[in-house]
């Protein structure tokens, strides 16, 4: 006899294995590229902190990791450049800034590989603020705190990378990614000084520093190089010494190649790379089937 059955229009079976809601949940957030997925829970620990420890906690966290423009504090506590980016203001300051880092910096990890993406994000969030310190005494300095330079920075890495891909926002038609991008930062010009409380100058140098390093990375810079030599720093990469001194060395593999930003992968062909980078550019990242993305992730991941 057929155990099957229908239910509320859909077909359930008494066999069929069901997932908790924290299982779904954990295998999604796995899902996520690494370097995003890493920055994301950073950010999510830190806020939930912020809104437990409540006004007497973020009375010393917000003042003391806080970007500070003014000199010489900039020059004397330099981990603001950084700590900063990890500050949020509000739940809805949180969320937006995590969503457009899920939303548009998924394909840029898939392509560039975690370890560029990680400098592209950083690097863009602190020239932003070196950017905000730079102009301080014109526009007035403030206390700046939120992931928005950064961000901003990978959104301007997308346009570059992806400048046809459409962007689907409520109630408008399909953007082109680089029409996107460019209203984004011309906001940003056009309310320079406007007093309405959001950072336009570290939104502004954050987007400088995405096109920089894109930039140089499509001009053959390794950006990874930083987080390597953190990697080794902290004893999570072998020194090549080490390696040469091995007795016994395995043969390569014919059919692995090295990258610059992943480990050892599968060699893709050249011509079919460009034509999954090509069709992302065209119709986005979601038109690729699953055996595309897979291929085009073989690019970034870990070994």
């Amino acid at each position: 006899m057929n155990n099957s059955y229908f239910q509320g229009g859909g077909r359930m079976r008494d066999n069929m294995p069901y997932d908790s809601f924290g299982g779904a949940l954990k295998r999604g957030f796995m899902g996520m590229p690494v370097a995003i997925r890493t920055i994301i829970l950073i950010n999510a620990v830190v806020f939930v902190i912020q809104m437990l420890g409540g006004q007497t906690l973020n009375g010393w966290l917000v003042p003391t990791l806080g970007f500070d423009p003014s000199f010489p504090t900039f020059l004397t506590q330099p981990w603001r450049l950084v700590t900063y980016m990890f500050l949020h203001g509000g739940f809805l300051h949180f969320l937006f800034n995590m969503l457009w880092l899920w939303w548009m910096g998924r394909s840029v990890e898939e392509t560039l590989g975690p370890r560029t993406f990680t400098v592209i994000y950083f690097g863009a969030g602190i020239l932003g603020a070196v950017l905000d310190a730079a102009i301080a005494m014109v526009f007035g300095s403030a206390l700046v705190i939120g992931a928005s330079g950064a961000v901003t920075g990978i959104l301007v890495a997308f346009a570059m990378l992806f400048p046809t891909a459409p962007i689907m926002l409520f109630l408008f038609p399909p953007i082109q990614a680089r029409f996107f991008v460019a209203g984004w930062i011309a906001i940003d010009i056009l309310f320079l000084g406007s007093g309405d409380g959001v950072a336009r100058l570290v939104h502004l140098g954050g987007a400088l520093g995405g096109y920089l390093l894109i930039k140089a990375h499509q001009d053959g810079k390794d950006l990874s190089l930083p987080v390597r030599y953190l990697e080794y720093l902290f004893g999570r990469m072998k020194s090549s010494t080490s390696s040469k001194s091995s007795s016994k060395k395995r043969p390569r593999n014919k059919n692995m190649s090295i990258v610059q930003d992943a480990e050892i992968v599968e060699e893709i062909d050249q011509d079919e790379l460009d034509a999954i980078l090509e069709k992302i550019s065209k119709k986005g990242y979601d038109s690729l089937t699953k055996e595309e993305k897979r291929k085009l992730f073989e690019l970034s991941k870990k070994q």
